[in-house]
């Protein structure tokens, strides 16, 4: 009977410094961030220029996507039916 030889390695798990310098780098980056005044906008925008000739969504949108659905089960229907 012959018994399995392996190579047991050990391993560290120590950073090298480059590692450490970029860790620190990186954590002192999402502090500074996270001291950052919370009105500014997560996207970037600096103003809401995009927004000037635009409506809210009236209370008839329902009414509106019902159509739009009744229209697709027709159109559905008479592909179906056609075949």
């Amino acid at each position: 009977m012959k018994i399995p030889m392996g190579l047991y390695l050990k391993q560290e798990s120590t950073r090298t410094k480059l590692q450490e310098k970029i860790a620190a780098e990186l954590s002192e980056k999402a502090r500074k961030k996270a001291l950052e005044p919370a009105s500014e906008l997560p996207d970037g925008v600096s103003d809401s220029n995009y927004l000037k000739d635009t409506k809210q969504t009236t209370s008839l949108a329902w009414a509106w996507l019902l159509i739009v659905i009744a229209i697709v089960v027709l159109v559905v229907w008479v592909a179906v039916s056609v075949m």
